[in-house]
Order: structure tokens, then sequence, then C-alpha cells
């Protein structure tokens, strides 16, 4: 099923009246991120030990002497669908979308990813996937405690930011489960197109091509036909927070 056919005049007309809104949108979003810069701050107190390309490191190493720092936990762990030759296939297409850095370092931002896996894991998917992320790799105590525990990505993606203040460390926000879309522009040019993101939780006239969310998804090198899978499990009921679909 089509939208109603119009000519080019009628076009612009609807155009505008949804651009009045697509600005809305912006000006809330500004707003939003007004009252980000706003959020108290919290003091990090724990010790995190990390390795990274050059060996061990500390979180406020991690800065590389820049004043904020954001830190997107991404699962490279051994145990994930598709390890050891990839990681996990929802984290992977938040990679394929970081792109040259040098900009986030001119306004004295540092990111880096950080994961479980080796950095010999790490590297070679690195490699294979055409990747140029600092990645380091989280070392847990003898109680398997590291930085994933206290930062609410023990058990699901997220992404933090830190600032500093000499070697004082603070965290000043966080954002996980759709909050990340953000970092990933294949949704946002998606969502410009008439069909969408074709997942079948959108709002879309009947008879637009829908799939199951995340069914789709997959490595950006081996993209091709295949039976949908469920890579990321079932939902937990207990956890108000777990964003899987049920079955």
């Amino acid at each position: 099923m089509k939208p109603e056919i119009v000519t080019a005049t009628e076009w612009d007309a609807a155009y505008e009246t949804l651009l009045a809104k697509e600005k809305e949108h912006t000006r809330a979003g500004d707003a939003l991120a007004a009252l980000r810069r706003r959020m108290p701050w919290t003091k990090v107190d724990g010790k995190y030990a990390f390795e990274g390309p050059r060996g061990s490191t500390t979180l406020l190493d991690l800065f590389e002497g820049r004043r904020q720092l954001i830190v997107y936990r991404a699962f490279m762990d051994p145990g994930v669908h598709g390890w050891p030759e990839h990681g996990c296939v929802g984290c992977s297409p938040m990679a394929d979308h970081i792109g040259n850095l040098a900009h986030l370092n001119a306004r004295n931002t540092t990111l880096v990813y950080t994961s479980r896996g080796s950095q010999e894991d790490i590297a070679r998917i690195k490699s294979r996937m055409g990747w140029n992320i600092p990645w380091y790799t989280m070392i847990p105590d003898e109680n398997d405690h590291a930085f994933d525990n206290d930062f609410g990505v023990r058990d699901w993606h997220g992404t933090n930011a830190f600032i500093r203040d000499g070697d004082d460390v603070f965290r000043t926000y966080f954002i996980n489960n759709r909050g990340d879309e953000a970092f990933v522009n294949t949704w946002a040019f998606l969502d410009m197109t008439a069909l969408g993101r074709q997942e079948t939780w959108e709002d879309s006239p009947a008879g637009y091509p829908q799939s199951r969310p995340y069914e789709w998804w997959n490595w950006h090198d081996e993209y091709g036909d295949r039976e949908p899978y469920r890579w990321f499990g079932d939902p937990t009921p207990e956890d108000r927070h777990d964003p899987r679909p049920p079955r």
C-alpha cells in the first residue's frame, strides 16, 4: 500500500508541516543536552585496571591528558555469539560508525572502547573489521570485579562520560539501551526514508516491509541470506532494564 500521491506543490506543503515538527524535535534535543550539562558529578574512588596496546593502565590514564573521557563498553568478550572470529553482533555496528576521533580530541575529549576480551583477541578482530578505535581490556580483581560492575555495563552495553579535575575523576552521565542509537548513523539514515528501519515495532502504513528488531543485524562482512537467530537470547523477566524483546 502506497501513501497518497500528490503534486510537487502539495508535497512542498506537506514537507513544511513536518519540518516544523522536526525543528521542535531539534529544540527539545538542545534543551535535553543543556540539562545534561547541569547534571551533578559523582567522584570515582575505585581503582580500575585496564590493559592496552602499551601495557597496564588506569582509568585516569585513559583520558590521555584530556579533560573529558567517553567510555563505551563493547562485548568483545569470550562466550559471546561469534567469538572468537567476531565480537557481539550488536556492538559491532557501533564500532563500524566510529569515525576520525581528531574532532572529539579538538574539544578536549577522548573516546575509548573497553571489553573483557584479551588485547590479542581485540587486535585480531579490529584488524578483520577495519576498526581504528583505542580499545582496552578490563582487568578484574580476584573477585572478578572490574570497571563494568560499577558503571551499569556488566550485562549490557552502555556509554559513560567522565571528567577530570587534576587527578580526580568524576562520572557525569550515562547512556544505554536505545540512547546509544545516537552513535549509529545507520538508524538516522533509515529514519529519514519512506520505509524506515523496517522493524515490527515501528508505526508504519499497512503493507510496509517489516521484520523483527535485532534479528536482521549481522557483522558487516557476513551479510547475506540466512535464517534469523536470536543472538541476544531471551529477556530476563525480573530485569526491568532488559531491552530484549520477547520471543
